[in-house]
């Protein structure tokens, strides 16, 4: 199977960067990995909606610029399913028995998604209702996906 997350943004954080590293090399045993960044657009406090949307469509026109014709879209947004770590896996599994062997996920930038993305997405997945920095959730996507292929593989994993 080939595992995209296209992100917004650079790690910048080394505690985050080796986490990130961790994660990647344990994968490696399951599936083909890439990591795709793409270059945020600066925010600004108090910044209008207008001003806003226009950074999501930037940010998204690199995102779908990343996309592969073929691949499976999962969007990380706040208003999608949740799923607990062994639903995760079954949906990774059944996309695999599918013929799904590519599967992309997306992490937006600081304001989110633009609606291009967003309609571009096969699954829309959400971790929580509370907002994460993007950067974190990097990690926690990268873990929940290691988690899948464990769970999938009948490994042990911490419960």
């Amino acid at each position: 199977m080939h595992i995209t997350i296209i992100c917004v943004g650079k790690i910048k954080e080394k505690y985050l960067t080796m986490a990130i590293d961790e994660y990647s090399k344990r994968l490696s045993r399951y599936c083909k990995l890439d990591v795709i960044e793409v270059t945020d657009e600066k925010t600004e406090e108090n910044a209008s909606e207008s001003f806003n949307d226009m950074v999501k469509r930037k940010e998204g026109e690199r995102i779908l610029k990343q996309l592969k014709e073929d691949s499976y879209v999962i969007t990380l947004e706040i208003t999608g399913k949740m799923l607990t770590s062994p639903e995760l896996a079954a949906h990774i599994s059944t996309l695999g028995v599918n013929g799904r062997g590519h599967i992309t996920f997306i992490i937006g930038g600081s304001l989110g998604l633009s609606e291009a993305v967003s309609k571009r997405s096969d699954y829309k997945l959400s971790f929580s209702k509370m907002t994460f920095p993007h950067q974190l959730m990097r990690v926690i996507l990268l873990e929940q996906i290691y988690r899948s292929f464990r769970i999938n593989s009948n490994e042990p994993y911490h419960k």
